[in-house]
């Protein structure tokens, strides 16, 4: 992965940004240049998972470079060829069902087309309590879908939680050095 640009793009389940971020940290270990780019939502919302200007901060500590956090930002990534791979985490059910339709009213879900154009890889990396319900649809679109690649995934409380999926973080390295390669690392469902 040495020597690549890398999009990594952050979405709203609140809940699961730490561990992508932790994510990000291993990604940064490797040799490349990091873009981060962030919906309106994560850039702008506190919640009691976190604070947004100080994920912004982090984030952008970690990348070395400001957060893409418009569409008008995230539209040049296609036309300016900007990314080698995007990994969007987390990849929630609504940013799912909108790129599985090609919505693109957030930065990410632009990013993600913008990207697609170049025909390039993608990386989702779920997390969302609705994959197995409302949801499952667009993931099956999104898994019928040329350079689309997934982060390894399981129900993450199926007693109280039954349509929840949830990737394994730790799993985004070999799942954006499989995509590279144009592979699906496997199982994909843990």
């Amino acid at each position: 992965m040495k020597g690549i640009t890398l999009g990594y793009a952050l979405c709203g389940s609140f809940c699961t940004i730490s561990k992508s971020i932790e994510a990000l940290r291993e990604l940064r270990k490797f040799d490349m240049k990091i873009i981060p780019i962030m919906s309106e939502i994560v850039y702008k919302t506190d919640t009691r998972f976190g604070k947004a200007e100080n994920i912004k901060a982090e984030v952008e500590e970690i990348c070395g470079s400001p957060v893409i956090h418009t569409i008008a930002g995230a539209e040049p990534i296609g036309p300016k060829n900007l990314l080698d791979i995007i990994v969007v985490s987390p990849a929630t059910g609504n940013t799912l069902a909108k790129c599985a339709l090609g919505v693109t009213d957030t930065p990410v879900t632009m990013a993600v087309k913008a990207h697609l154009r170049n025909n390039k890889p993608v990386v989702f990396a779920i997390a969302t309590n609705d994959a197995l319900g409302a949801s499952a649809k667009n993931i099956g679109l999104l898994h019928n879908t040329k350079n689309i690649y997934f982060v390894p995934y399981t129900q993450d409380d199926p007693s109280d939680k039954n349509n929840s999926l949830v990737c394994d973080f730790s799993k985004i390295p070999e799942t954006v050095q499989a995509a590279l390669l144009g592979k699906q690392i496997q199982p994909i469902l843990l």
